[in-house]
């Protein structure tokens, strides 16, 4: 099993959201966790929030890329309708050359009606600049030659993408999907997945299977699934209580967001008592051993691959997870930089 990280900086306000921390504290954050050996880091898009959720997620990984050596870098996800895909695709090939091939390219459609509305864009028209936005990148990393694209909403003429990225012929493509038609797509095209911090562990190995089958009726070899979970210690009943409260506070932002078949079991963050937060498979919630009894639940149902989301940003919860945690999975990527 391997272990990244998920979320993001965070530039003001408290707000609801509980994914980030500011970001010089984020960048520290990310240098640890490569120290400790964990595999990657993945970070968010998000606009016109204003509680500072990171918006510019590639110019964040380009400042990390100079800073780290081994750890991965990822997107999670860029909302492709929102940005020009020859632009976006010259980014990421920098981004991907600046990292030594380091770069995961997490990408979605969005689904927040207020950032498509910032925009000026129609949420109904998410599917199909989605899809247009991938032939694009498609071309532009073809071989490095010169392509035109004349299309509904995008048009180039004789145009070439520089630099090459350095993984060819692209960086990875990551889908963040949740329903299952979604999730039955990114396995038929070879895509890898990331899955969200909300569904209980039972909707995640519904998840992973379908996907997986769909990835292997395609004939597809080597895409991931990667998983995120809130990381919530607590050694002590106050700090068991204290992490109650911010789960709470996560199911209130985050819980209204479900969507597609099986959103009906996540928690109804209207209705939670202690219990229930005590009781929620999806958050690796207590000390050491109550985190690895809930990893392996995962393990057992096909997930190899988790990524953090620790709504305190603590270097100690960070080791901890490091030391303690991961030396208990087979293959784990708790392994330190310098070997």
């Amino acid at each position: 099993m391997k272990f990244g990280l998920f979320g993001g900086a965070r530039s003001a306000g408290e707000g609801p959201v509980g994914d980030s921390v500011g970001y010089k504290s984020f960048i520290d954050h990310v240098l640890l966790a490569e120290e400790l050996g964990y595999e990657s880091v993945f970070v968010v898009e998000h606009h016109f929030t204003g509680v500072g959720q990171v918006s510019a997620s590639l110019n964040l990984l380009s400042y990390l890329a100079g800073r780290t050596r081994r750890i991965r870098l990822g997107t999670a996800v860029v909302v492709l309708p929102w940005h020009n895909p020859v632009l976006l695709a010259e980014q990421v090939a920098t981004l991907d050359l600046l990292s030594n091939g380091r770069f995961d390219f997490g990408v979605g459609k969005g689904y927040r009606e207020q950032e498509f509305g910032g925009f000026c864009i129609p949420l109904a028209e998410a599917t199909e600049r989605f899809d247009e936005a991938m032939e694009v990148l498609r071309k532009a990393w073809a071989g490095g030659a010169r392509f035109s694209h004349h299309g509904k909403r995008w048009h180039f003429d004789n145009v070439v993408v520089e630099p090459r990225p350095t993984q060819q012929p692209h960086p990875p493509f990551w889908i963040g999907a949740g329903n299952i038609d979604a999730i039955g797509r990114a396995g038929r095209d070879g895509y890898s997945l990331l899955l969200d911090q909300i569904a209980p562990v039972e909707l995640i190995v519904e998840r992973v299977k379908v996907y997986r089958d769909a990835v292997a009726a395609a004939g597809h070899s080597n895409p991931q699934v990667a998983v995120a979970r809130a990381l919530l210690v607590a050694n002590t009943e106050e700090e068991r209580r204290a992490a109650y409260a911010t789960r709470r506070k996560t199911f209130q932002s985050f819980g209204a967001l479900a969507r597609g078949p099986g959103s009906e079991r996540y928690l109804d963050p209207s209705k939670l008592s202690d219990a229930d937060i005590a009781n929620d498979s999806a958050a690796l919630l207590g000390n050491a051993q109550d985190i690895i009894v809930r990893l392996k639940q995962l393990e057992a149902g096909g997930v190899d691959y988790v990524i953090l989301v620790d709504p305190t940003g603590s270097p100690d919860n960070l080791r901890m997870f490091a030391q303690d945690v991961m030396p208990q999975f087979r293959n784990t990527s708790g392994r330190r930089a310098a070997e």
